[in-house]
């Protein structure tokens, strides 16, 4: 008996078909993309390949197929996705997070819900529908959102209220780093937002998540100019009085917002730390093949001393324990209903730490060369900064999630290599949110 990590030929034929798509399709649309200095331009460039990654059943692969999305597992998921971030990990965000803002619908939402929305996701003929995921806000006295399980009452904590009003919730506040803005500055078709519906309370107390759609009055977007990840569209969202039906919220999710956060960043953990495999590997490459093709002065091409080669074998182990780990999360989600709040997170912290080591190492064995625009080592450093404090920052929510866990007397140690299930409550949140 062994455990088994060869890839099945779906996902080998899935693999090669996703890599054509990235290297044909996307590759030759992102480098003026990613100069383009108007970042709403920089988006839209990347349109034509987004859509046809809709067409290809790419944009809502992780979708349930009972809803006509890919249905794909966590492990497919992550097999596919390391192709495109190779490419660019921006655009891959602006895929992935169709999973982000969409999948708490399948979680938390009624039936009627998953119809209406995940439906409308799998059926638009346009191939342009977004989803988005709506939880962090804007820093600034209070504001933010690395502490939002803080155990204090308002203003500690998410600041954007929900006041029911009839049949109608109406949300004032702001939000930044949504997932996604949508094509033109005016929103995805389908965003799930972290609101307070209890105006009181502080804390993770009464957090909700409610779906808020395009074009619902008094929600406006302005696009966040980045240096890394500059094709996926970031954005602060104010929301004036913006009225948004009742029945957008999500049932189960209704007072527990909290537990939203935690398993959508568990969830997006492992995807996160394959995007900084994929970006650790391009750079990898780019290293080896300058190696073997360039002698620096010397009569033999650098790849032949020890420096070189010791570095780059150390850089190639790191990314495949990165990947073998993130396989390992992915497959933990798999079988444990896509809760992996510790799995997810350790994954996410370690891997994505380590990938962007391996990138600097790469740049360092290309040396003063790296830094020539053309080479793309400069853009790559950008993308792999991202992955540390993006999706629940690594030194804020990720850890947190594990020391919570890890201090409750009950944690067993030796969990996660018996595969068992990890549950993440309320009483593991909030450590580490109060200076004594």
């Amino acid at each position: 008996m062994t455990i088994n990590f060869t890839m099945s030929e779906a996902q080998r034929k899935m693999q090669y078909e996703v890599r054509a798509f990235a290297e044909n399709v996307l590759a030759p649309v992102v480098p003026a993309a990613d100069r383009e200095p108007d970042p709403v331009k920089a988006v839209n460039l990347t349109k034509p390949p987004y859509v046809e990654a809709y067409k290809a059943g790419i944009a809502m692969c992780m979708l349930p197929a009972n809803y006509g999305g890919g249905g794909l597992s966590c492990v497919d998921l992550l097999i596919a996705a390391e192709e495109i971030c190779v490419v660019d990990p921006g655009f891959a965000c602006t895929v992935l997070c169709n999973g982000l803002g969409l999948m708490p619908v399948s979680w938390y939402g009624s039936e009627e819900q998953k119809e209406r929305f995940l439906r409308a996701a799998t059926s638009d003929p346009t191939g342009e529908y977004l989803g988005g995921w709506t939880a962090s806000e804007p820093p600034g006295r209070p504001s933010g959102t690395a502490n939002f399980d803080i155990p204090l009452p308002r203003p500690a904590g998410v600041g954007l209220i929900a006041t029911r009003d009839g049949d109608h919730y109406v949300i004032n506040g702001r939000k930044y780093w949504p997932s996604s803005a949508g094509w033109d500055e005016q929103g995805v078709n389908a965003q799930t937002v972290i609101v307070r519906t209890d105006p009181e309370a502080g804390g993770t107390e009464g957090l909700s998540a409610i779906v808020v759609e395009r074009g619902t009055p008094g929600v406006t977007y302005k696009y966040i100019d980045k240096e890394g990840h500059r094709l996926t569209s970031n954005a602060e969202v104010t929301f004036d009085n913006a009225r948004v039906p009742v029945e957008n919220l999500l049932p189960e999710a209704h007072g527990n917002g909290d537990f939203v956060i935690n398993r959508n960043f568990a969830w997006s953990g492992p995807v996160a730390a394959i995007a900084a495999v994929g970006v650790a590997r391009a750079a990898y490459e780019k290293a080896l093949d300058f190696a073997r093709n360039n002698t620096a002065g010397a009569l033999k091409p650098i790849i032949e001393f020890q420096n070189v080669g010791y570095v780059l074998g150390d850089v190639a182990a790191k990314i495949e324990m990165g990947r073998y780990f993130s396989w390992r999360a992915a497959d933990y989600l798999d079988k444990h209903d896509q809760h992996a709040e510790l799995v997810g997170a350790m994954n996410k912290i370690q891997v994505t730490e380590m990938m962007f080591d391996c990138v600097y190492k790469c740049m360092q064995i290309v040396g003063v060369n790296s830094l020539e625009a053309g080479n793309g080592f400069g853009k790559l450093l950008r993308e792999a900064s991202v992955f540390p404090i993006y999706d629940g920052g690594n030194m804020g929510m990720q850890r947190r999630r594990v020391h919570g866990l890890l201090a409750d007397p009950m944690f067993n140690p030796r969990a996660i290599m018996e595969d068992d299930y990890v549950k993440f409550d309320k009483h593991h949140e909030a450590i580490d949110t109060v200076v004594p």
